[in-house]
């Protein structure tokens, strides 16, 4: 769980959207707010104003502390919200004068583990029933299978039965992508004839185009869900409940011993080799300025089991995430479903100080990096030797490629950047710096930018119209 305390006012207006971040990414958070004294609310104190009812529409909690005496049960009580049934961010505000007051200790009592909820027993007769019954079955894993430590038990269904695994949000990585029953260029195949789709922890949202555009009609859903508002969300399952995803899927590893369905995976993987061979040509593609996913294929052999990637900026992210193979739950970190850009160094400076021996490699684009990029101050300063590459095409190219085919480059607005030069700007801050506009050199910067052994830049000059070349460009206009 993450936890941060900001001063009043501004500083918690500064967090509003880290917290709305974190609940359209399921991710627990406890925010901790400052606030004028209690005595002087409602007389127009320094930085007052409404806090809590700000947070209301966009956390699990959001209140005030007003007895000291009482934090410590409030903290407790917002931990559990915080990681119970689906994750997400609980707002404190602590007023100046019960923060500052002096009470006696009370006794710590012991922590409550929160059990996991079990599957009702008719719903899980149900899902067996539709499972033996399906032709082509689909699991589409998303991000509660990471929070339930589902992954080994899915490993084990799809060894065990075949049946076909496509991962979603921070469910990606919970089935390595080199598995043979992990699909991602055959997705949309697989969601166009799956004739039963075992949808586990990832809403029927814009990623999965709401249930409905690209998907066998027909199909029959199995909902699994840690969230009741997502229930039957934008499409009615046949079954939906709420359980622990662990827990269904070792029932599902018993009970559908003896079943198999290679034959749907071997036309799957048809589909998956032959979509890959072109990305596979593309990641080579030999053009100066560099290709988006040129830069890909040059980070995915960079990439290693003691390697986290944080995703941040829009094409190039768009295009790495193609190529780039995850093997282990949690690898990969992104906005989410917000798509917040700025996450970059601020991800990273807490992973690389969760896992210190761990590789922490920032996917940048350059609009992104201009976000928050003066947070390698602090990685610097806290000696994180965090690592951001990139992707510079002096614009917001995931914006400025449809607009400039829709209205010219001429009249295309405020979408072009400067050909700023960020490596120089981690260098003068003290971290190490580096331009590449080589192909043929990305490789060896990560391993130099990694080398040094401090925060690091690798700058890379991309091709403006790397991704309309290749036809893969995502058109958003505003």
């Amino acid at each position: 769980i993450g936890v941060a305390a900001v001063t009043a006012g501004p500083g918690v207006t500064d967090a509003v959207t880290g917290v709305a971040n974190a609940y359209q990414a399921r991710s627990p958070m406890i925010l901790i707010g400052g606030a004028a004294p209690l005595k002087t609310k409602g007389m127009g104190a320094l930085q007052e104003m409404p806090q809590t009812d700000m947070f209301k529409t966009f956390t699990k909690a959001s209140f005030t502390v007003t007895e000291t005496e009482s934090i410590p049960a409030l903290m407790a009580e917002a931990f559990k919200t915080a990681l119970s049934g689906r994750p997400g961010p609980v707002f404190i505000e602590m007023p100046f004068d019960v923060l500052f007051n002096a009470v006696d200790a009370p006794e710590i009592h012991p922590r409550v583990t929160i059990p996991p909820l079990e599957p009702e027993v008719g719903a899980m007769a149900q899902i067996f029933e539709l499972l033996r019954a399906a032709k082509k079955p689909v699991i589409v894993a998303g991000t509660q299978v990471y929070w339930d430590q589902g992954y080994d038990a899915l490993r084990e269904l799809t060894d065990a039965t075949g049946i076909p695994v496509l991962t979603n949000g921070g469910g990606r990585g919970t089935l390595p992508m080199t598995h043979p029953n992990c699909f991602k260029s055959a997705r949309g195949k697989a969601l166009r004839e799956g004739d039963v789709v075992l949808l586990i922890g990832t809403p029927l949202d814009f990623r999965l185009k709401y249930g409905k555009d690209g998907w066998n009609p027909d199909s029959k859903i199995i909902q699994i869900e840690n969230d009741s508002e997502e229930l039957n969300h934008n499409r009615t399952a046949e079954v939906a409940i709420c359980a622990d995803s662990r827990l269904i899927l070792e029932a599902l590893v018993e009970g559908l011993q003896g079943l198999r369905w290679d034959e749907w995976g071997r036309d799957l993987r048809e589909d998956e080799d032959k979509k890959n061979a072109q990305l596979e040509t593309w990641k080579n593609l030999p053009d100066v300025p560099i290709n988006h996913f040129r830069m890909g294929g040059a980070i995915n052999d960079f990439l290693d089991e003691n390697t986290i990637l944080v995703g941040d900026g829009g094409d190039i992210v768009s295009a790495c995430a193609k190529v780039i193979d995850l093997t282990y739950p949690g690898q990969w970190l992104d906005p989410g479903p917000l798509g917040c850009l700025g996450v970059g160094a601020p991800f990273a400076i807490a992973a690389k100080h969760l896992y210190p021996d761990k590789r922490v490699l920032i996917i940048n684009g350059d609009g992104s990096f201009g976000l928050n990029g003066f947070e390698f101050d602090t990685a610097l300063r806290f000696n994180l030797p965090i690592v951001s590459i990139v992707g510079n095409d002096s614009g917001w190219g995931q914006i400025r490629t449809p607009q400039v085919g829709m209205v010219s480059e001429e009249r295309a607005i405020a979408t072009k950047l400067a050909p700023t030069r960020y490596d120089k700007i981690v260098e003068a801050m003290g971290g190490y710096g580096e331009h590449v506009d080589d192909p043929n050199d990305l490789g060896r910067a990560l391993q130099r930018a990694f080398a040094s052994g401090l925060p690091a830049c690798i700058d890379v000059t991309i091709d403006p119209r790397g991704m309309s070349k290749t036809g893969a460009s995502t058109p958003y206009i505003v």
